[in-house]
């Protein structure tokens, strides 16, 4: 088995759009009181196949979702995308997270939730059918998520990884 070559994508070429999955307000307990801060997940995408996450920790809520933004910045991962939609079927795993992505028709829209849909409209996947098991955490149900979609492959990459034609890919 060959080892999956994930795709960094620079910043500076494209014009992303972020997302805000999930912002929490956490307390640090101390013998003088509680000390809270806030804690933000953040998806960005171009919406045409750029896809990366990032958390920011943070006093405001402003200043967590900023950090979040620019370190979804530095994760970005290219996504292949065939007629708005995923080219197979694909489970990604992290942590007690489990998410299955699967093709759909034209028309079937994003069946997904919560984070995971945040993530795949990011990407720019317009019909997908998907479901996330194991634990609901937005942590892990969007790096699972993005774990699955840095996992795809289109039928071009394929042929080129081993070496044979386009047509042999599909005919065996």
């Amino acid at each position: 088995m060959s080892t999956i070559n994930i795709k960094r994508v620079k910043t500076s070429e494209i014009e992303l759009k972020d997302r805000l999955v999930s912002i929490q307000r956490v307390a640090k307990v101390t013998k003088g009181g509680r000390t809270f801060s806030f804690s933000a997940i953040v998806v960005v995408g171009d919406e045409n196949g750029v896809v990366g996450y990032g958390l920011g920790k943070a006093k405001e809520v402003t200043e967590a979702i900023a950090k979040g933004i620019d370190d979804a910045k530095k994760n970005l991962v290219k996504v292949p995308i065939i007629n708005g939609t995923v080219p197979h079927e694909q489970i990604g795993k992290f942590s007690g997270g489990f998410v299955f992505i699967k093709p759909a028709a034209n028309g079937t829209g994003v069946i997904a939730g919560g984070a995971m849909r945040a993530v795949l409209e990011s990407a720019g996947i317009h019909n997908v059918l998907a479901k996330s098991k194991g634990s609901s955490n937005p942590h892990n149900v969007v790096k699972a998520t993005v774990s699955a979609l840095s996992q795809l492959r289109d039928a071009y990459t394929v042929a080129q990884q081993r070496g044979v034609s386009l047509g042999k890919v599909f005919n065996g």
